[in-house]
C-alpha cells in the first residue's frame, strides 16, 4: 500500500518505533483521522481520509468550515475534496468511506437553517447527494449511515458531533419519543429512527418503569453509535444526567461524576435491545466500547476500584460473562485483533505511560499477559492548550487487512497522521 515514504521525517518520539511508521500529511498539517473503530482507509486500501482543522487553538463555533482530504498513499499526494462546517476537534466531521473507492460520507450543517446534514460524495467528479440527519458510523456494506443527534451530543460531552448556535440545540427533558438512534440509507436518502429514546430506557434499569413525570427529572441523549463487523448489529450508548432546571453543556468535564452510561445492543432492524453494560458497572470509570471483530462480544476499559487501574474488558453482546481479558491494564482505545489473542491501544496523555508528553502505542498479549511499545508518539496540543476538547488522541485504526494501523500525532509543531507497518508483528 504505501510506497511514499518521502516528506515530514518521523518525529523524535517515533524514531523509536519497532515498526515501520510514516507520516502520510506531510503538507499543510492539521489533519487527524475519524475515531479508533473507523478504517480511515479506502476499501482498497490506496487512500486514506482525513479531516483538517482551520485552527488548532480554540474550539470551533456554528458556520466555520474545515477540510475533507484525500492522501493517495501510492502516490504520496494529498488532496482537499470538499469543505464542511459539521464537525469538532475530537472526530472532524465524522468521515467513513462508503462502498468504494469514490465515496465518502461526512456531516455538514446547513447554516441557512442551522440543520444536520449527511453528504454522500463521489470525491472524483465532486458529485455529492446530501440529507437531513448525520453520519457517526457507516455500515460494513457502505449503504447506511447511523447516528444520533449530532447537535445534542456536546451537551454531554463536547468534541464529538457538529455545531449549531446553542439556541438551535433542543433540550431532552426525559427521554423523547423522536429522537434517538437514526439510520439513512445512502443510497435513497431515506432516513427512520430505529430505536428511540422512549424505547430505549426500557431496557435501561435504573429508569425501566419510571413515569414520564419521574423521566422528566432526567435528561437523556444518545452518543456512540457502532456497527457490527458483519453490519448485523449496533452499539448505542445512552447519557443521562440530572435535569436541573438550567441548560447545561459538556456535562462530562463541567460536573464529573454526574453522566451515567448504560451501553445497548440491538439487531439492525431495532430488535433484540439489550442494556450489554449498564451504568452499574461504569461507576467507577471506563470508557470505550467496541466491537469484537466477529461481533459476538464487546470490548472495553472499566476500572477496578481495588487496583484502582483499568481492566481491559469483555462482555457478550446480550449483557453475559463480564470478565477480565488480562491481568495487564487496560488504557486509551483498544481494539482486539482478529486472533482474539492481541489487543492495540494507545494512552491519554494523563495516564502513568506518558513520558515527556510522548504517550505509546501498545501491543499486548493477553495469552501471554504482556505487552510491546510500538512506537512512542508526541500527542501535546499545539499551543499547549489544556483544554480537554482540544487534546490529540491517537485513536489507532485498523485497515480491512488488519496490517496498517493509523494514528493521529503531532510533528513539526502541528496534528498530522500517520501510518504504521504492523505486518512483521501480526504474521509472526
Amino acid at each position: 500500500m504505501l510506497r511514499h515514504t518521502d516528506g515530514v521525517a518521523p518525529s523524535r518520539p517515533l524514531e523509536d518505533s519497532i515498526c515501520p511508521v510514516f507520516c502520510v500529511t506531510a503538507n499543510e498539517g492539521r489533519v487527524i483521522h475519524r475515531f479508533f473503530d473507523t478504517c480511515p482507509f479506502s476499501p482498497s486500501g490506496r487512500y486514506l481520509a482525513g479531516f483538517r482543522m482551520p485552527y488548532e487553538d480554540r474550539r470551533p463555533s456554528p458556520g466555520e468550515a474545515g477540510q475533507v482530504v484525500v492522501v493517495d498513499l501510492e502516490a504520496g499526494t494529498e488532496r482537499v475534496v470538499a469543505e464542511t462546517a459539521g464537525w469538532e476537534p475530537q472526530l472532524g466531521a465524522n468521515i467513513n468511506w462508503g462502498a468504494d473507492d469514490r465515496t465518502l460520507v461526512f456531516n455538514d450543517v446547513d447554516t441557512q437553517r442551522w440543520r444536520p446534514e449527511v453528504v454522500r460524495l463521489d470525491w472524483t467528479t465532486g458529485q455529492a447527494e446530501r440529507w437531513p440527519g448525520g453520519v457517526y458510523q457507516v455500515s460494513p456494506c457502505g449503504r447506511y449511515a447511523a447516528a444520533c443527534s449530532l447537535e445534542k451530543m456536546r451537551r454531554t460531552q463536547a468534541g464529538y458531533g457538529v455545531m449549531v448556535p446553542d439556541d438551535r440545540v433542543p433540550r431532552n427533558i426525559g427521554a423523547p419519543e423522536d429522537d434517538g438512534l437514526f439510520i439513512v440509507d445512502l443510497a435513497t436518502g431515506e432516513r427512520w429512527l430505529v430505536l428511540s429514546l422512549r424505547d430505549a430506557v426500557g431496557v435501561i434499569p435504573e429508569l425501566r418503569g419510571l413515569s414520564d413525570a419521574e423521566l422528566e427529572g432526567w435528561e437523556v441523549y444518545g452518543f456512540h453509535c457502532k456497527w457490527s463487523g458483519d453490519g448485523e448489529r449496533l452499539i448505542f450508548t445512552i447519557r443521562r444526567f440530572r435535569n436541573r432546571g438550567e441548560a447545561r453543556w459538556d456535562v462530562l468535564h463541567l460536573d464529573k461524576g454526574a453522566v451515567r452510561f448504560d451501553v445497548l445492543t440491538l439487531r439492525a432492524g431495532g430488535t433484540e435491545v439489550v442494556d450489554a453494560v449498564p451504568a452499574v458497572c461504569w461507576e467507577h470509570g471506563g470508557h470505550h466500547i467496541n466491537f469484537y471483530p466477529d461481533g459476538t462480544r464487546l470490548s472495553m476499559n472499566l476500572r477496578d476500584p481495588e487496583l484502582d487501574a483499568l481492566r481491559l474488558m469483555r462482555v457478550g453482546v446480550d449483557g453475559s460473562g463480564l470478565e477480565a481479558m488480562t491481568d495487564v491494564p487496560g488504557s486509551g482505545h483498544p481494539t482486539v485483533y482478529p486472533d482474539g489473542v492481541h489487543v492495540l491501544t494507545d494512552t491519554y496523555q494523563h495516564e502513568p505511560w506518558t513520558r515527556d508528553g510522548l504517550t505509546p502505542l501498545r501491543w499486548i498479549d493477553l495469552r501471554a499477559g504482556t505487552e510491546r511499545v510500538l512506537a512512542w508518539i508526541d500527542t501535546r496540543p499545539p499551543g499547549g492548550d489544556d483544554d480537554a476538547v482540544l487534546r490529540v488522541d491517537p485513536h489507532p485504526a485498523w485497515d480491512r487487512s488488519w496490517r496498517w494501523v493509523a494514528f493521529n500525532g503531532v510533528s513539526g509543531g502541528t496534528r498530522r497522521v500517520f501510518v504504521a507497518d504492523l505486518g512483521g508483528l501480526v504474521n509472526d
